[in-house]
Formats: structure tokens, sequence, C-alpha cells
């Protein structure tokens, strides 16, 4: 392969779906590269026709799955596998990515114990470096380089990275804690004095961590492309203040569905680039089964509707190879995903719900620097949206610049968000907006702001300047999260439909349809996803039930030319009154996109 004449290759912004492949090699790995060809990886290709692949290079026990020079190898070797990958996607003209993971590198504190991230009681972490320390600029950066300039691979998916990061009682962390703060007691427990601002001290730890390894490495390689798995996503709700390239995480593999539709939602508000990547494999029943087409397929319509990437990850054998009859499977979900990629791919929400998840709230509550921490708002998402709302998940940074973008607000049971910003939720009611709150005690708190008295525990609303307030004081995000009780659904769609006269999209007909309202090169687009049955509990789904007949109602200004099913490009009959089209879907069995023209 002569490098600058393979054919060119996407860059991940302009890419819509993958493949990723890890398996963590460790010191049981002797034959690395044994049974990885050429013809293997050209086999994944010609059956996926991925964008991309994400393949392995160091996992979190820290050994490197190819012949580093700067790195930790694996025991052992036979050839070089990394160049066998790089140079089959090459001429390919598909974009290669590695998994690597950062701050967790199990190896590399073995031989460098001073790089280990120190407890409250004085003890190395075994696992986890320090993010104050020099593991970056002697490990992280270097191979990063090597991967860059040696191997010239696209870019990195580094895994292991904020959900990893752990609070350093090292010597060095310590100074700059006092340093930078000017307190000297440091707490050892949320129960202490200063617990919040040693974890705030922490995530910007994370965040200049994170920015000076993009720019060591930016410095000699400017396009390569870097993301960290779940950095500025639900499980690190701020803005975005790294230049990163894209956004990802690996949802869940079980109760994949709720998991999708929670980080979609709020990373599809995240203004870069994003993906989401599926695990093509249940750990339920354990240790593992793979997936159905079907199952997969779903998963991917949860996210492809919100107008992101798809991915989903297979390991490999402990020799690196991959096990090509799985393959099978993701060439059916790579097909199903191509016939939608038309009115998915870059599409972009149209406002209708916002759901706010509190960055404040996030920061004061979540036990931990960036866990998968989602309060009452995972439950109350669901509740939405298994009330066919179009909703929007947004952080107070995200909210705020604009918040008359939406009709309506929905506050769940949160009891940290700042007042300055309580305040702006009121003012946005006061100009016209309807805002809903849920919770005794948020709604106590914002009723007092507002000048009212809570009369009792059902829904009641008052108009506020030009809108309208509302409040629900139930308890219903952990409740419905946990059991889908369907009277804490009637009882908050009653409350929407009171406060929300006029959704752009109503449905009828199932409860167990996702709706997704887009739009893309000027057209009106509502995304319908199929979400019944038992994607909660079930580990292996071998079959999805169609849903319908659905009739739905859609507000146009003017009658539309013509209506589309899609991918199936049937032209709808419709009805056009009183501004709304109404369309009748026979059923929906995975993911259909009605196309309004």
């Amino acid at each position: 392969m002569i490098w600058g004449q393979e054919p060119e290759r996407l860059r991940r912004d302009q890419s819509f779906f993958g493949i990723h492949f890890d398996f963590h090699a460790g010191s049981d790995c002797h034959e690395i590269g044994k049974n990885t060809t050429p013809e293997m990886v050209q086999t994944i290709i010609d059956m996926v026709q991925p964008d991309y692949i994400q393949t392995d290079c160091k996992g979190h026990a820290g050994y490197s799955s190819y012949p580093t020079k700067v790195g930790n190898r694996a025991p052992g070797f036979v050839g070089d596998p990394l160049r066998i990958w790089r140079d089959v996607t090459a001429k390919n003209g598909i974009a290669l990515y590695m998994h690597y993971s950062g701050v967790w590198d199990t190896r590399a504190i073995e031989l460098h114990p001073e790089w280990a991230a120190i407890h409250a009681d004085g003890s190395r972490d075994k696992d986890k470096t320090s993010v104050f320390g020099t593991y970056v600029d002697q490990l992280l950066v270097p191979q990063l380089k090597e991967l860059a300039g040696d191997y010239h691979v696209d870019g990195v998916w580094v895994d292991g990275e904020c959900w990893a990061t752990i609070p350093d009682y090292g010597e060095r962390a310590v100074s700059l804690f006092r340093e930078s703060t000017g307190i000297n007691d440091i707490p050892k427990s949320a129960a202490d004095p200063h617990w919040y601002e040693w974890m705030q001290f922490h995530r910007e730890g994370f965040r200049k961590y994170l920015r000076h390894y993009v720019a060591s490495v930016r410095s000699e390689y400017p396009d390569f492309q870097i993301c960290s798995n779940w950095a500025f996503t639900h499980h690190m709700p701020e803005p975005v203040s790294v230049a990163l390239d894209f956004l990802s995480g690996d949802f869940s593999p079980n109760n994949s569905i709720n998991s999708a539709r929670y980080a979609g939602r709020y990373l599809a508000s995240q203004g870069l680039p994003w993906d989401l990547m599926a695990w093509s494999f249940s750990t339920n029943p354990f240790p593992r089964e793979q997936k159905t087409a079907v199952q997969l397929k779903r998963e991917a319509a949860i996210v492809l509707a919100l107008g992101g990437g798809f991915q989903a990850y297979f390991t490999q054998n402990r020799d690196g190879s991959v096990r090509l009859e799985e393959m099978q499977v993701m060439e059916e979900v790579a097909k199903f995903a191509r016939e939608r990629q038309p009115w998915c791919q870059h599409s972009v929400q149209i406002p209708q719900i916002a759901l706010l998840l509190s960055t404040s709230d996030y920061q004061r509550n979540a036990g931990s620097l960036f866990p998968q921490y989602k309060g009452q708002s995972q439950g109350v998402l669901q509740c939405l949206l298994e009330s066919q709302y179009s909703t929007d998940l947004v952080s107070e940074e995200t909210l705020a610049p604009d918040m008359s973008r939406f009709p309506i607000v929905v506050i769940p049971e949160w009891k940290n968000i700042s007042p300055a910003f309580c305040i702006d939720l009121l003012e946005y009611a006061k100009g016209g907006g309807s805002l809903l709150v849920i919770g005794q005690e948020t709604s106590e708190y914002f009723a007092s702001l507002a000048g009212m008295q809570l009369q009792n525990t059902r829904f009641t609303s008052s108009t506020l300047g030009k809108g309208k307030i509302g409040f629900l004081p139930l308890m219903i995000g952990a409740e419905y999260e946990k059991s889908g009780n369907e009277k804490l659904r009637e009882q908050l769609n009653t409350a929407v439909q009171m406060m929300f006269l006029n959704p752009l999209v109503e449905i009828s007909g199932s409860p167990w349809i996702d709706v997704s309202i887009g739009q893309l090169k000027g057209k009106k687009l509502v995304h319908l996803v199929n979400t019944s049955g038992d994607h909660k509990g079930a580990g292996i789904i071998k079959s999805i039930e169609p849903v319908g007949p659905l009739q739905i109602s859609i507000r146009c200004e003017h009658k539309p030319e013509k209506i589309t099913l899609q991918p199936e490009g049937k032209i709808c009959d419709f009805v056009y009154a009183d501004g709304k089209a109404q369309v009748k879907v026979d059923k929906v069995n995975i993911y259909d996109i009605l196309v309004i023209e």
C-alpha cells in the first residue's frame, strides 16, 4: 500500500454506520495476529459495508494488542495485525479507529505505581491512573502519536475515561486543590465539608487532562480524530468544552432500548457529530448470548431516528481474530440502516417537549465524578415517550439561550437547580411558554417562587403572565422506570395535554411507538419506532410484534403536496382539514418514517 493513493475515507462527521471490535488483550495473549488475515478483514467489509471500523489496540488491562514500540505489548504476536487492519481498510476506503483504554490502565500501574490515583486511605488504585500525573505524557500521548504517525489510523475511541476517573488523594492533586481553592481540609466522603468543591476540582482535572492530550496529539497530527467515551453525554452533562471530533458511548447491553432513548436524546442537543454503540450480545443470560438481527435493528432504530450514527460492538478472540459467523447479524442490520439513511442522517429534532437533565443537580448529587446518573429524569422520559410525545433531553446550558423554541418545558423531581435558572424558567412561562413541574418538593419550590401555594397532590395549573405553569406533585420518575405504572402515565399525559394544547404530531392506536419529529433538507419527518414487548427484562428478543393501525395527525401550515411512508416508498392517502393532515399507518414492524413534503 502506498500511503496517499488509497480511496478517500469518510470523516466521522460524514459517517453513519460502523462496527466495533475489542478484546482487552491480557497476559494470556501469546499469539495475537495468528488468525488475523487480509481475507478476514475483507470479508467483514464485504458483508457489512461500514463507513468505519473500530478495532482493539489497548484495553483496560493495559496490554497493547499490536507490537507497539512505545507502550506495553501483550506477550506474543504473529506478525503485525494492526498493519493488516490498516492496509485492508485503506484499500477499501474505510476509516479505521482504535479502541484504546485511557484512564483505566492496569498494566501501566503495575509497571509505574507512581501513575496510580490514590484513595482516601492512602492506598493506590490498581486500575485507574491519576489525571494529575505523568501517565498522560509518558504513555498515552506517545502511543496515540504512534498510531497516527506509524499506522496512519484515522482516529481513536478512548475507553475507560470520564466514567473511570476517581478522586485522587495523591500529593500533587491535594496540593493543587489547596492552591486553587484555599481549602486546607481535604474531605474524605460526601458527609465532610467541601465535598462538592473537591468533586468539582476533579471534574475540572479530567477536562484539563482531556484538553491536554487532545492538543498534544493534534500539534503533530491535526487530522487525527479523537473521541473520549461518554464525555459530554448524560455521564457528563455539561457544555462541550474540549475540541473533540465526535461524541459516543456504548449503551447498556441489557435494557438497551431505555438506555439508548436516554443517551440519544441528550447527545442530539450537544452540537457535535455523535453516534451510539450497541452491544451485539446480551449478558442476560450470563455470560453472553448473541442478539438477534431484529433486536439490533430496533436498537439501531432508536438512535437513527434522532439523527445519530450507529455502531455495534462484537468481541474478538484472544488472538485478535473475529468470529465471522457473527457478521451475518450485522450484515442484516446494516441493510436495515442503509435503507433508512436518506431520511435519518443529519436530521435535526423539531423542538416540542424539553425535559430538563439538570447539570447543577447532577454535580451536587451524582455520588461519584461522572456516573450514569439519571435522577428522576429517566422514568419521566419513558413516561413521555410512551405517551407519544417527541421529547428532547436538555441541560440548563442547552435550554437557557432560547427556551422559547420549546412550546413546553418539563422539570422532573430535581432538587438542586440553580436559583437563577429557576427564575429564568418562570420568565419563560411569563413570556408565553408552558412550564410543567413534577414532584412534591420541586413543585412547592417553584410555587413559592411564583407566589403561589399548592392546594393538593393532584395536577393544578395557573396562568403566569402570557403563559402557564402547572404542578404535578407526584413522584413519577423512579416508580415509572421501575414498573411502567400505567396510572402514572395517564396522570402525566393528562397534565401535558392540558399544558400543551397543539402538539405537532398526535398519535392514537398504540402506546408502544416512540415518536421523533425531525427536519432534513426542508422536509418534515415523523420517525415511528416500535417499542412493544419486554425489551427491559428480556435478554434476547427473537421477534417483535408489529403495532398498528395508527391514526396520525400532523399539524401543517399548508396542505402537504404528498406524504410518503419510507423506506417502503408508499404514497399515503391523507385528509387535510383545520391545519392538520390526518393519515393512517396500517402497521409499524420496527421503524418507519413519514416524510411530509
